[in-house]
């Protein structure tokens, strides 16, 4: 028995956790001026799965403002962060680790000290420049946003740092000392001494700003700042990533937070009580940094530096690979009963849809992918399930209309009908929720045509005409044609108002 034991968990070792595993297992260590932070990666290179996720709020920069050093207990707590994680990456058999330290570290007198003990644990070090950091930060952005055209700002507990990004690239990087734990100091000069400085600042680096342009926020306390206004909006998704707010929203916001008890705060979910003493100062940050450039609206962004160092490492051809669709195919691939066929779902049921635009077919597609992710649910509710996968996963590359899209098809495919999932309605608008449910109408007509495997939709096409849907099969393939396949196709010929037809031959 436990030799039998013993042979399946080496097999399971030597497994990798997606259908796409990456070259390596890869970690990062982001030692920052507030917390340290280990993320384990598997899975697609475009888009690696978490493995596993734990940060430290260390402090390291607490005192810089003051001293221009890292205090004796914060080194202390940062280094034993780092210790139990290089533990950990050796008991997960991590063979890539990236040990990255940003302000804190680059900028105290003792930083070569910290260097040198993580050194001893056998990690090495990479202090990033301010350059670096902004650059990986905005990398970041690209990766999970991918045509961001805009300013993206990432606010850590040293340093605050702008990218302008476009078509794809990094253009014009700064890196200023506005970090979170170092505005107290600043604002405690007087009403106005945040936006005079922030203002000497951009201007002493020639930072022109260029109106009208999203402004995205990157870092936790930003981040925390969103999970707040979608507290206070009732915003029916809780994910975070591509959550928009108008530029105007963040001076609501500086008067809102200054007003409302710590307590509550803490109620957030997702808010870290670390957070809630950080987050009038980083409100009053980005609402002087959103004025004095003249930016539009403001994008969150789920993805920063961790993900733009992984990012920027990628060759070309990878990076171009569509997030959402590697995802959802990695995800649909080790849910599904049989694998590889959701491209061919799509393909199949394309003739459907002549009218659907090139975002549209993308998150067609993304559902195709995704088309048996709930089969090991109970039949009363994988229509749920759907909902949940589309909902709830950590997809990036899509914003909050298209996840209710996703959703819809998924739960029209899973046997919720045509009705929206309760509580989206009011997202989308009918005639987009419609169109998504006739996705998913369609996809259900396929799966119980193919039994979920390939070959049956290869003997088989669909044509849709002015009137009606033709069913095509071959005369040997036939009795494909049961009747629960007419009871679906008549389903989806009804929900698109056609007629329906069966031609063999």
């Amino acid at each position: 028995m436990n030799s039998m034991l013993s042979r399946v968990r080496a097999v399971a070792e030597s497994m990798a956790t997606s259908p796409e595993p990456a070259h390596a297992r890869t970690a990062i260590i982001d030692i920052g001026s507030n917390s340290v932070r280990l993320v384990v990666y598997d899975g697609p290179r475009r888009i690696p799965f978490i493995l596993f996720n734990e940060k430290v709020m260390a402090g390291l920069g607490a005192s810089l403002a003051k001293t221009g050093t890292i205090e004796a207990e914060p080194m202390e707590r940062g280094l034993r962060a780092v210790g139990r994680f290089a533990h950990l990456c050796r008991a997960m058999k991590v063979t890539e680790i990236r040990c990255v330290a940003t302000a804190a570290v680059r900028d105290a007198t003792n930083g070569d000290q910290f260097i040198a003990r993580a050194r001893d644990m056998g990690l090495t070090v990479e202090l990033l420049t301010g350059a670096q950091e902004a650059i990986g930060a905005a990398m970041g952005v690209l990766s999970g946003i991918p045509g961001a055209d805009g300013i993206v700002g990432d606010l850590g507990g040293g340093s605050l740092e702008l990218a302008r990004v476009r078509n794809g690239a990094v253009e014009q990087t700064i890196s200023l000392p506005l970090g979170v734990l170092r505005l107290p100091q600043i604002r405690a000069k007087g009403p106005r001494a945040l936006e005079r400085t922030v203002a000497k600042m951009l201007e002493k680096a020639n930072w022109r700003p260029e109106p009208d342009l999203p402004f995205y926020l990157v870092g936790g306390s930003w981040r925390a700042l969103a999970r707040f206004d979608m507290q206070l909006t009732s915003f029916p998704l809780p994910v975070v990533h591509q959550y928009e707010m108008s530029a105007a929203r963040a001076e609501q916001l500086t008067r809102i937070v200054s007003h409302v008890d710590r307590a509550r705060l803490k109620q957030i979910p997702a808010m870290t009580g670390s957070r809630v003493p950080t987050l009038p100062d980083a409100t009053a940050l980005l609402s002087i940094v959103v004025r004095q450039l003249r930016s539009s609206r403001m994008i969150v962004s789920a993805y920063g530096l961790r993900e733009g160092l992984l990012y920027e490492a990628l060759p070309d051809d990878i990076r171009a690979h569509d997030p959402l669709l590697v995802a959802a195919e990695a995800e649909g691939e080790a849910q599904a009963r049989f694998r590889g066929h959701g491209d061919r779902i799509d393909r199949w049921i394309a003739p459907l849809f002549p009218d659907d635009d090139a975002a549209a077919r993308r998150i067609r597609r993304a559902a195709c992918l995704l088309a048996d992710v709930s089969w090991r649910a109970n039949p009363d509710f994988r229509a749920e399930r759907g909902v949940e996968v589309a909902l709830h996963s950590n997809w990036v590359g899509i914003t909050a209309i298209e996840r209710v899209m996703l959703g819809q098809a998924l739960h029209s495919h899973f046997g919720g009908g045509v009705s929206a999932p309760p509580g989206l309605e009011h997202v989308v608008a009918p005639d987009v929720l419609r169109r998504a449910a006739l996705w998913g109408l369609a996809i259900r007509l396929a799966q119980r045509l193919s039994g979920g495997v390939e070959g049956p939709l290869a003997v088989s096409h669909l044509e849709r005409h002015a009137d009606r849907i033709d069913l095509h099969l071959r005369d040997g393939d036939a009795d494909l044609y049961g009747e629960a396949v007419e009871r679906r196709l008549k389903n989806l010929a009804q929900a698109m108002g056609l007629k329906y037809q069966l031609l063999a031959g």
